[in-house]
């Protein structure tokens, strides 16, 4: 079998168990059960308000019970401990099914809910609530709330803290369902919270209000890292890249230390070179200049030529028309 038909067949095994104590042991105030199966077998724990009923004269009742849980629910050597319920009124179960019965003799619902949540309250929980839903007075269903005090109807709390009960009253126009929700004293819930005032707080350092960033960083000295000049390496490469002066100038003042004594420098080819392409570049850029300037002049001088040419045919042709 899967896990997962595992937990439903569980659950639905300890749904029919606890309904089957809820008939058998009713009158003697059945308050819940818990099961947990072990290697001797399926041990039971029986929470009642009157546990002398439960076990029966000289444990007839018990052993019923036993050979009941045997024979229609196949269980493995049940062990059923009874445990008597140190406050009923603090039982959700034990009190929806007070509620349930006295409904059924009778009581008015309004008087029953307000009787019982007080009874709860003065218990010392810390919050209660009481449902009754069905045809409460008349031929109508409705639904009626009493509360008292605190209570988590969702979350995680709602479900570990909060104690609920169902109960059913048999009523001649029909069935009222009753559910009633406890939170018992004591119950730890997660928006409580204490102030001790008699706590050990550390001191906490505060910087003073003149005291700003600047001040706190000037005791505090810029690492400047330190650099050798034989770390100092001259890039290599055409006389068109950009060489940075401070290189340029360390490493003329190596060569000038590192030369003997009456030698003269040369001067770096890297910088000649670059003088005489400008130069060259300059007489060129003349030249083409000059040679432009004179064509110009050239062209000018013909087309004043041919100018003064037409101008003296016009002439001689109107001095021939006269």
């Amino acid at each position: 079998m899967a896990d997962e038909q595992q937990f439903i067949q569980d659950g639905l095994q300890r749904s029919q168990i606890d309904e089957f104590f809820a008939e058998e042991l009713g009158r003697a105030g059945y308050g819940g059960m818990e099961v947990a199966k072990t290697p001797m077998g399926t041990q039971i724990v029986l929470k009642a308000e009157k546990p002398g009923m439960v076990i029966g004269k000289g444990g007839k009742n018990i052993r019923k019970v036993t050979r009941e849980l045997e024979e229609r629910f196949d269980l493995d050597d049940p062990q059923i401990d009874v445990q008597e319920v140190d406050e009923p009124d603090l039982n959700a179960r034990i009190v929806a099914d007070r509620l349930a019965n006295a409904l059924e003799r009778g009581w008015y619902f309004r008087k029953a809910g307000h009787t019982t949540i007080d009874r709860i309250m003065e218990a010392g929980a810390l919050g209660a609530e009481i449902v009754l839903s069905g045809k409460v007075t008349g031929a109508r269903s409705r639904v009626e709330k009493f509360n008292r005090g605190y209570i988590k109807h969702n979350g995680e709390p709602a479900q570990s803290i909060v104690d609920e009960g169902q109960g059913v009253a048999v009523m001649k126009l029909g069935t009222i369902g009753v559910t009633v929700k406890i939170i018992p004293p004591g119950a730890q819930l997660p928006d409580d919270f204490e102030v001790e005032e008699d706590a050990d707080v550390e001191a906490v350092e505060q910087v003073a209000e003149t005291e700003g960033v600047e001040e706190l960083l000037e005791g505090e000295p810029d690492e400047v890292p330190d650099v050798e000049d034989d770390d100092v390496e001259v890039p290599s490469g055409s006389p068109d890249e950009v060489l940075d002066e401070e290189v340029v100038e360390e490493v003329v003042e190596e060569e000038i230390d590192e030369a003997p004594a009456g030698e003269e420098l040369e001067a770096p080819d890297v910088v000649e070179e670059d003088v005489d392409v400008d130069a060259e570049g300059d007489e060129e850029a003349a030249e083409e200049a000059d040679a432009e300037d004179d064509d110009e002049e050239d062209l000018d001088e013909e087309v004043a030529a041919e100018a003064e040419d037409l101008v003296a045919e016009m002439e001689d042709e109107e001095e021939g028309e006269d």
